[in-house]
């Protein structure tokens, strides 16, 4: 009788172990804080899944999960046509959550918060602007004190969403930009230090005076980083926040395509912030394991139903209704 017993508690173990999924993600740093708080909380409730996730920047999760390497990847850009007509793997983009890029700066002796105009961040990293006290940053901050001293342009090193983001918004108010560096995940930077990861970016402007770089909002948060307000479509200057981005999420995602494929920087409305964007999961449609795309699935599930609700205090905003409901329906369609 105890051989019977010890059997099945062996036959258990052996049954339980190979049920056990590990599923291996990576991608864009823009979600890793709320994403690790979501693999850690899904992984507690599902004892027998673990989503490990390397936050490597959206480049590299948009190679790596095309390539199959890993089960899922992260980004923050969407896949261009001739990147998803390349894939090895082909993959549905399912929009996450929303969240804000912010222009971060460190003037020693300035402790109010900054204004800045599109244009005036263009020239910044354009290398045209080049003191603190040059009279259009002047202009848009009347009453601050600003040194003369040298701005320090710090930028994204490696392939970035959260580069993509913010040269997207910086194309479309200036023409100096657009027809310069331009937009995209990596670009030729006219002048300025590069940093890899949001963590680099926002230690070097943290230890360094008079430096100027752009993160997510809750990067600068969490470092303590003053970050500025930034001029919106309707001439407004606006401070990123969830309820911010949330207004740019509802006026630029009216006419969401199918394959979730928008831009909404620059989103209009005279309270909505400018530098905000989704951030997507890149799920392989048909992959060869079905019970890790079962529990991909099942996750996804969770995440619009518990996760959501989560968003706001990581300083990110939950995708609107009327996304969710699109969402949903793309999941189902996973085999």
């Amino acid at each position: 009788m105890n051989l019977k017993v010890i059997a099945t508690g062996v036959l258990a173990l052996l049954t339980v172990g190979a049920s056990a999924q590990n599923i291996n993600g990576a991608g864009a740093t823009f979600p890793y804080p709320i994403y690790s708080k979501w693999f850690s909380e899904y992984s507690q409730l599902h004892s027998n899944v673990k989503i490990n996730y390397q936050p490597i920047g959206s480049g590299g999760g948009i190679r790596q999960v095309t390539e199959g390497t890993v089960d899922f990847g992260a980004s923050d850009v969407t896949m261009t046509d001739q990147q998803i007509s390349a894939a090895k793997i082909k993959v549905m983009a399912i929009p996450t959550v929303l969240g804000a890029v912010v222009p971060v700066y460190n003037i020693p002796g300035v402790t109010k918060e900054l204004n800045f105009s599109g244009d005036v961040i263009a020239d910044i990293y354009l290398g045209k602007i080049t003191h603190w006290n040059d009279p259009r940053i002047a202009k848009d901050n009347p009453g601050v004190n600003l040194p003369g001293n040298q701005i320090l342009p710090v930028y994204r090193s490696e392939g970035s969403g959260t580069t993509f983001i913010f040269s997207d918004f910086l194309s479309k108010v200036s023409p100096a930009w657009n027809s310069g560096p331009g937009r995209g995940s990596a670009i030729n930077w006219p002048t300025g230090i590069g940093q890899k990861g949001s963590e680099g970016v926002s230690g070097m402007v943290r230890q360094s005076p008079n430096s100027f770089g752009y993160v997510e909002l809750i990067y600068a948060v969490q470092n303590k980083i003053p970050y500025g307000l930034v001029k919106n479509a309707a001439g407004k200057f606006v401070k990123a926040s969830t309820d911010s981005v949330t207004i740019a999420a509802a006026s630029g995602s009216k006419n969401m395509p199918a394959d979730y494929r928008i831009s909404i920087t620059n989103a209009p409305g005279a309270d909505a912030y400018p530098v905000a964007s989704f951030t997507w999961l890149l799920i392989p449609t048909h992959a060869s394991d079905g019970a890790k795309t079962k529990a991909l699935t099942d996750f996804l599930g969770w995440m619009l139903d518990h996760g959501e609700s989560e968003a706001a205090p990581l300083t990110y905003a939950p995708l609107p209704k009327q996304v969710q409901d699109m969402v949903r329906k793309s999941i189902a369609t996973i085999k």
